[in-house]
């Protein structure tokens, strides 16, 4: 089982949470293959921790969705499958959606100027081909926009869901287009003008379009 020895590590975590994130980063961006047993004992050593906050952590990454555990057999990175995005992104679309929608309520002009450069940043990634950068910066920016609802309900929705999403652009090379970088400036000018209708509108049709152009 091939895993990275020069990782970074998260600091301020605990161990099961540090445990928790690097493994599902693993299996998000292929290190760790769909179908490939994990040996806890072999991944408490990279990471440099025990084995329990492993074990922890991979009853958690089950509940997700990410490993499938056989007691006393093995522990296996679950396959994708790639019809799968089709019911990931619409209730994904509509969470966004309300979001925007939410988050006209709390927004200042400072967030504003944040998602503002948050979209150049991403517009450069795209003109320079770099489809992981835009993948980042294109969540970046629409967190940042879950975050100023303040609703955590939305926040962790959006959260377990997203990195399934995230699973399938790593794996079936969904590529993001210019037409986002329109379409995040029309949000941020609908929430500018306080428009909700608009920017939710916009929204949901920024994400269920990655799905058309999926199919």
């Amino acid at each position: 089982m091939p895993i990275p020895a020069n990782h970074s590590r998260p600091v301020r975590q605990s161990a099961k949470e540090n445990a928790l994130n690097q493994i599902q980063q693993w299996i998000i961006d292929g290190t760790l293959l769909p179908g490939e047993k994990l040996n806890d004992s072999e991944l408490a050593n990279a990471l440099g921790i025990s084995r329990t906050p492993v074990r922890e952590s991979l009853q958690l990454l089950e509940v997700q969705g990410f490993v499938k555990m056989y007691p006393g057999k093995a522990t296996q990175v679950t396959e994708i499958e790639r019809e799968a995005i089709k019911d990931l992104l619409p209730p994904l679309a509509a969470l966004q959606s309300l979001s925007a929608e939410l988050a006209i309520d709390h927004i200042t002009a400072d967030q504003l100027k944040q998602l503002e450069s948050i979209n150049e940043r991403f517009a450069k990634s795209i003109y320079s081909n770099n489809d992981y950068a835009a993948l980042k910066v294109d969540e970046e920016f629409h967190q940042v926009i879950v975050d100023i609802t303040k609703n955590t309900y939305i926040q962790s929705m959006v959260e377990s869901l997203q990195a399934h999403v995230r699973r399938h652009f790593f794996h079936n090379s969904i590529i993001l287009t210019e037409k986002s970088i329109e379409e995040h400036k029309a949000v941020i000018t609908s929430m500018k003008d306080g428009n909700k209708d608009k920017a939710a509108a916009i929204m949901k049709e920024n994400w269920l379009r990655t799905l058309q152009v999926f199919q």
